[in-house]
């Protein structure tokens, strides 16, 4: 199914395989996401973070189902923004990507402070401004080049994390079994009766979510893959979440049983100090130095490609300016959506650079929210419109995936859940004023082509 079928022009470069969507995938979700925010989780579940991560992982694939359903019907950029608007509705689907956009939009920014924040501990007499610059000038040239330079930088940066992981996991594993914390791999990491409580590990799981996120921005370079898009998005989508899931679980696992009995200073540097109780402080530093660096360039660049691909989507159906639509000539990349999210990420970190937690929890809220949008989208196109008939693949799973994340939200902080729902008050607003101004929302028409 080509986007002509859709009313669209093709503009932006076929170039991305399977493997691409899934290094993509990898990069954006950080194999080492968890060497940051392993002393928040544990602060809710107490040596239980394998399990909020086993828990964040099943909570996310029934979601990687729905984005695979709703791939294949439209394999066009613009994620959970273009299946809603077709799906459900066209205001509905503006207010989709309204909510994708404050995931998105706010992922870049807040990689570059965690990133700035852990090498300004390090280097102290480098400003963090400076080093969120360095982050932002860098991610903006390598985007402005084209995805396929992206996706060649990508494999490098994924075999850089995997490289110090592996590390860590052999001195983690080699003190683990030379006497340090339990001494063995135990089962008290994946459930331990004493401490349990499901209200907190929820809780923790909100947290833990947020190493998920960067699967679904697979959709977003649909009109960017080679063949068969539609199919791709979905298993690409599968696979990367399998497999990274699978990783999380592993390094937390050795990480809590190596950590028994600690006392970590702050949730900050709490996973840095199980890598010194492992080989000594130089592990703690090439820790910290990665996870920057892998915060701050790696996921920083393929976030801002995932948001300008939204952007370019919205502004082609109007639903944004026309001009952020404009695409290269010679790279063949939404250049004046990579620049905006540029400016807008240097205003953010400004804003939010002493208010890191706010920023993560408005990420979390416009991810989650979005995701509650999709599974409603495949019920209401597959069941209800296409009358489908399948019941496991098109009814349960979103049901449960909807129920899931709802669940999640629920136990989200009051302050992102307000101003979540002020965005979203925002968003109301200006489709308000977009349908008086008369401006022309409605999807193209492939007839008209």
């Amino acid at each position: 199914m080509e986007i002509e079928e859709f009313g669209y022009k093709q503009e932006l470069k076929r170039s991305l395989t399977l493997t691409d969507l899934v290094v993509y995938g990898m990069i954006f979700m950080i194999p080492i996401a968890p060497f940051g925010v392993y002393g928040y989780v544990n602060a809710e579940a107490p040596g239980m973070v394998p399990l909020a991560y086993l828990i964040g992982m099943l909570a996310m694939l029934f979601t990687a189902l729905s984005y695979g359903s709703m791939a294949r019907a439209f394999p066009v950029a613009g994620s959970v923004y273009s299946y809603a608007q077709r799906g459900l509705n066209p205001h509905v689907g503006f207010i989709a990507g309204w909510l994708m956009l404050l995931d998105y939009l706010l992922i870049p920014p807040l990689l570059y402070v965690y990133a700035a924040m852990a090498l300004n501990h390090l280097y102290p007499d480098i400003p963090k401004v400076g080093f969120i610059l360095a982050f932002l000038v860098s991610a903006t040239f390598v985007n402005l080049r084209g995805i396929t330079f992206t996706a060649r930088l990508n494999i490098l940066f994924l075999l850089a994390q995997l490289v110090v992981l592996g590390i860590f996991l052999f001195y983690a594993w080699n003190a683990l079994h030379n006497g340090g914390g339990h001494g063995q791999l135990t089962l008290a990491p994946v459930y331990n009766p004493e401490t349990f409580n499901f209200a907190l590990l929820m809780q923790a799981v909100s947290i833990a979510v947020l190493s998920f996120l960067g699967f679904d921005a697979i959709s977003t370079l649909a009109e960017e893959i080679k063949t068969d898009p539609g199919r791709s998005v979905g298993k690409a989508a599968l696979i990367t979440l399998f497999v990274m899931g699978v990783i999380f679980i592993v390094q937390t696992w050795i990480a809590t049983d190596l950590a028994a009995g600690m006392g970590f200073t702050s949730a900050d540097t709490a996973f840095y100090e199980i890598a010194e109780l492992a080989a000594g402080s130089w592990l703690a530093t090439l820790t910290g130095v990665a996870t920057a660096l892998a915060w701050g360039v790696a996921v920083a660049i393929t976030s801002q490609a995932a948001v300008s691909r939204l952007l370019f989507g919205m502004a082609r159906d109007g639903k944004l300016p026309k001009v952020l639509a404009r695409v290269h000539p010679k790279y063949n990349t939404p250049y004046l959506s990579i620049y905006l999210v540029a400016l807008l990420s240097l205003v953010i970190c400004y804003l939010f650079i002493n208010a890191v937690d706010t920023l993560t929890s408005l990420v979390n809220f416009g991810a989650l929210s979005g995701f509650m949008l999709l599974h409603l989208t495949v019920i209401n196109y597959y069941w209800r419109r296409q009358k489908s008939g399948q019941v496991i693949r098109h009814l349960i799973c979103p049901v449960v995936g909807f129920i899931i994340v709802a669940a999640i939200m629920y136990n989200m902080g009051v302050d992102a859940q307000k101003l979540g729902l002020i965005w979203i008050a925002l968003g109301l607003v200006y489709l308000f004023f977009l349908n008086k101004l008369g401006v022309n929302t409605a999807l193209p028409d492939p007839s008209n082509g």
